[in-house]
């Protein structure tokens, strides 16, 4: 038989782990956006242009800011940027009216070195880690950027910031890891 001070304890373990699951996503961003490529829409299959699917219309249309919110307006960026419609995904993130949102920060980065724009880039980069330090993409992406420049540590300081925020098990660490051909020096 259990006694109630055992009882207790059991639950204060159970209580404490939850409470530092909890803390661990938000370290690894828990409001930071999915790492997994976005499916495929109508905005990349249909539409030309720059065009976006709008549900509600059922048809293609140009993005607008007072049409859409930051969080469609980020989807169709993101898609397009996926789709290597790096222009398209500038032009729709341009839009959204909190221009200092991390997510929006990243992929106006994302895009611009994409499209040829590396420093431009990696401003982008820089704003969204001083929105959100703890935004794993947005270093994901950095060190990325970093590797291709060259800059093999700086890419590693990027590896070992998402491994110490807690992101060692994401897309973001796997993707700078295989960019630094699978070398981990920490």
């Amino acid at each position: 038989m259990t006694s109630p001070f055992h009882r207790l304890c059991r639950l204060s373990l159970v209580a404490g782990f939850a409470v530092g699951m909890a803390t661990a996503a938000f370290a690894v961003g828990g409001n930071n956006d999915d790492t997994n490529p976005p499916p495929k829409t109508q905005t990349t299959k249909t539409c030309t242009d720059g065009k976006v699917w709008d549900k509600a219309k059922k048809e293609c249309v140009t993005p607008k800011k007072s049409s859409f919110n930051d969080d469609d307006l980020y989807k169709f960026a993101r898609e397009f940027a996926y789709a290597g419609q790096y222009e398209n995904a500038i032009t729709v993130l341009n839009l959204a009216s909190n221009q200092n949102d991390p997510r929006i920060l990243n992929y106006l980065g994302y895009a611009n070195r994409k499209a040829g724009r590396m420093e431009l880039g990696m401003s982008y980069y820089r704003k969204a880690l001083q929105a959100d330090e703890n935004y794993i993409l947005a270093r994901s992406y950095m060190g990325m950027a970093l590797a291709e420049q060259g800059d093999i540590q700086g890419a590693r300081v990027q590896l070992v910031e998402i491994r110490d925020r807690g992101g060692e098990g994401t897309w973001a660490y796997r993707a700078l890891l295989q960019s630094l051909n699978g070398y981990r020096t920490y």
